[in-house]
């Protein structure tokens, strides 16, 4: 019995975050604004599980951008999706890219790039 009792108490552990994971980030630069393609993993399962969504972040964490995603890409990992038209004040020479899971919410990691010149 004394055996049984500890695997019961490990099954009703909390599960670890499952985050989405940027594995790459490609910027470009136009006149007045940034395209981001962005490649993310993660271990989508379906509509209950997904990666739903990357944002552009300053150094404070204020959001230069989102990118939502609106489906599961259960059988396509990694994915690359992008975002044009962001607005990136001039004093910033590095950003961040945070993402999203359906389940788990923005992550914790952000992925520091420099942006281009």
């Amino acid at each position: 019995m004394r055996y049984i009792l500890p695997a019961l108490f490990a099954l009703s552990l909390p599960a670890f975050a499952d985050e989405a994971t940027v594995e790459h980030v490609e910027i470009q630069k136009s006149s007045d604004s940034y395209r981001f393609n962005v490649t993310l993993r993660h271990g989508d399962t379906g509509w209950e599980d997904y990666a739903d969504g990357w944002r552009v972040e300053d150094a404070d964490g204020n959001v230069l951008g989102t990118r939502v995603l609106h489906h599961p890409h259960v059988n396509e990992q990694p994915f690359t999706r992008s975002l044009a038209g962001v607005q990136i004040p001039d004093h910033l020479a590095e950003i961040y890219i945070r993402a999203k899971t359906l389940t788990e919410g923005w992550g914790t990691e952000t992925t520091a790039v420099s942006l281009p010149e």
